[in-house]
């Protein structure tokens, strides 16, 4: 009965901080983007704006759910569900704190400690991706399909560099669980964290993670200023909001792998633990870290051209993840 208890404990607070954080992601960016472009954002809406987000998801909960005429309407109708389901789902195995026990239970750091709970979250973010190419084709617009078959080339592309660019974590920590990675980091003196031996494959997991969420600067399949919106251009209400929400909690998972994969997990940085122990609140730290950066990046570069953005996964990318294993796997034969 405790072990249900907890587990029930568990997941009501990890969804509702989770679903939390997506709104508020949100205003983060509006406000970060807003002074790197000398201006207030939001600011009507509660002290400084902080009210915004709730107002948002008000207004989206009661605005009209609107399906074209000629749309396939239960396939455009699920295609949503699909996306967001695909990215809150991966967020039962990121491991937010190390275990401790409760009497005779053992409290995990997260809701289901698989043994391959990194092989779990790439495919659950490649399920997110048939909900973007169904959601294109269900529509019966032109604008919303060439953005769905954008995103499918983009997802076939920096998938194969983002799985390849983790392959030498797990040669060095030799598993697939996530709490397992952190732990072999905590442990691996004198490289410590995974980010300074595979610093290759830190920063191309970083560039194809945001590829993976269509953020700027690869943002082609919604390309406002080409497809109106892309592959959701058809969508409004409730079910414009499940996309939002995806992208946004899809940007926290991969944040929270590079975090759990590269950065330490939960362990402090080297010669800050003095701040708070190790735990949670690092680990959302370096989340949010990470966050600022995306922001940073969609202020500052331009959206790439398609066939840039092509190039750029399978002549580069993809190489210098394949190098990236070989070495690794010469540096574990030598020493």
């Amino acid at each position: 009965m405790l072990n249900l208890i907890i587990i029930l404990v568990k997941i009501a607070v990890v969804i509702s901080i989770a679903l939390l954080h997506v709104a508020y992601a949100s205003y983060f960016e509006r406000k970060v983007i807003g002074h790197m472009q000398v201006r207030m954002g939001p600011m009507e809406v509660g002290w400084h704006g902080l009210l915004q987000p709730i107002a948002d998801g008000i207004k989206l909960l009661f605005k009209e759910d609107i399906i074209p005429a000629n749309a396939d309407r239960h396939v455009f109708m699920i295609a949503p569900m699909i996306c967001f389901f695909g990215a809150m789902s991966s967020i039962v195995v990121v491991p937010f704190f190390g275990s401790f026990k409760i009497g005779a239970y053992t409290v995990g750091g997260s809701l289901a400690d698989l043994n391959i709970g990194l092989l779990f979250i790439l495919a659950m973010s490649s399920l997110g991706a048939y909900g973007v190419i169904l959601s294109g084709w269900a529509s019966n617009s032109k604008y919303a399909f060439l953005g769905s078959l954008r995103s499918s080339a983009q997802v076939i592309s920096y998938e194969v560099a983002m799985g390849l660019s983790l392959i030498g974590v797990i040669m060095l920590s030799g598993s697939l669980n996530l709490s397992d990675i952190v732990e072999a980091q905590a442990s691996a003196w004198p490289l410590g964290w995974y980010a300074v031996p595979q610093f290759p494959g830190f920063a191309i997991f970083c560039i194809a993670a945001l590829a993976e969420t269509n953020r700027t600067p690869f943002d082609l399949p919604e390309a406002e200023s080409e497809l109106v919106a892309g592959y959701f251009a058809e969508y409004s209400g409730f079910r414009f909001a499940l996309f939002f929400m995806a992208e946004y909690m899809g940007m926290f998972i991969m944040a929270a792998v590079a975090v759990a994969c590269f950065l330490g997990g939960w362990n402090p940085v080297p010669g800050l633990g003095w701040i708070f122990p190790p735990g949670v609140w690092w680990f959302l730290v370096k989340v949010y870290v990470l966050f600022f950066i995306y922001f940073w990046v969609r202020s500052t570069l331009p959206r790439y051209r398609y066939d840039q953005l092509m190039a750029l996964g399978w002549k580069f990318m993809i190489p210098i993840s394949l190098a990236n294993i070989i070495l690794t796997g010469l540096w574990k034969v030598v020493f």
